[in-house]
């Protein structure tokens, strides 16, 4: 290790990979030198080694090999080294003592595990990546370490996550981004094909009416309202154009809708919801929430996702320091 006030932190996911390049200041606290980015685990036609040195190779010359942390899933069964999944409830802090850890090309790499749990109906869930940004919400406000308190972390696959007294306790996962891809670009329920979602054809209005036709539907009938898509096309109450706001309404405001009457938890016993994601994504689920007297407050994922990696990187100074 070089000068241990810098380090490289990785978020690698399956689309695509996030370098940064962080220093620690005297203080604690984290810089953000400068960043980088590559292509996902399942997208990069190079071997991960060289992914990862190709997104690295310009700050070599200055700062030398410096350690690396990685999260996502390049620690997953598709990704580099797999590591396994530890079981909540679990302190976020206990992540640096089951790093999986190997050299290459001269660089000292850690990945971080996943965390899995065991619902009340004896399902399993699971993570990657996410923990990071559980972790650095931990160090947002030293009240987020006490009682009790509700994430949503939106996404491709959105998490929910009950936290309790700094522990993550639970969470549970829904499709909701990934559905919302697979329809507008593989179904009939809409004509209008495209590589993503556009925001500047967003419709707040469109997204509102379909928010607000889930929340206001009996139970169960998801599956027959998501039809709703194709047919308010047809009988001209959706323009083609205000179709895919209002599809991405209805997916959001069901995982809303399943998130408050989840028994796992109960968010009358939580004073909001703290939202990590994309700001357009964030705002999408805040709006939602308000509509139902929820409290939220939205939080920026990449400072968030870092203060995370700070923590764990610091944890590995103090297990290297109790080492020595």
């Amino acid at each position: 290790m070089n000068d241990s006030s810098y380090f490289i932190a990785v978020d690698w996911g399956t689309s695509r990979l996030r370098a940064f390049l962080c220093r620690i200041r005297e203080d604690g606290s984290l810089k953000l030198v400068t960043r980088s980015a590559g292509l996902g685990v399942s997208k990069s036609p190079l071997s991960f080694e060289d992914t990862l040195m190709q997104s690295i190779a310009p700050w070599e010359f200055e700062y030398g090999k410096l350690p690396i942390l990685m999260s996502g899933q390049i620690g997953s069964s598709i990704g580099w080294k797999e590591t396994p999944y530890l079981p909540c409830p679990i302190s976020p802090q206990k992540l640096a003592k089951s790093c999986i850890n190997f050299t290459c090309n001269g660089y000292e790499i850690s990945i971080v595990p996943g965390l899995s749990c065991q619902l009340e109906n004896d399902n399993y869930d699971c993570m990657r990546g996410e923990e990071l940004q559980i972790l650095g919400w931990l160090q947002l406000d030293p009240a987020n370490r006490v009682g009790r308190h509700l994430l949503c972390l939106p996404g491709t696959h959105t998490k929910w996550v009950l936290v309790e007294d700094g522990k993550i306790k639970l969470f549970k996962t829904a499709l909701t981004g990934e559905l919302f891809d697979l329809i507008v670009n593989h179904s009939v329920l809409i004509q209008s094909k495209g590589p993503e979602f556009n925001l500047a054809a967003f419709d707040q209005e469109a997204f509102d009416k379909g928010a607000a036709f889930t929340l206001k539907s009996e139970q169960g009938s998801f599956m027959h309202g998501l039809f709703s898509v194709r047919s308010k096309q047809l009988f001209g109450q959706l323009s083609p154009e205000e179709a895919t706001s209002y599809l991405s309404g209805l997916l959001i405001g069901s995982d809303i809708r399943a998130a408050v009457n989840a028994t796992e938890w109960c968010l009358g016993s939580v004073d909001l919801v703290s939202i990590i994601g994309a700001p357009h994504l964030s705002r999408s689920f805040a709006r939602v929430l308000a509509s139902q007297n929820i409290k939220s407050d939205i939080c920026k994922v990449t400072a968030t996702t870092l203060l995370g990696f700070n923590s764990l990187y610091q944890s590995f100074l103090g297990l290297s320091e109790k080492s020595a």
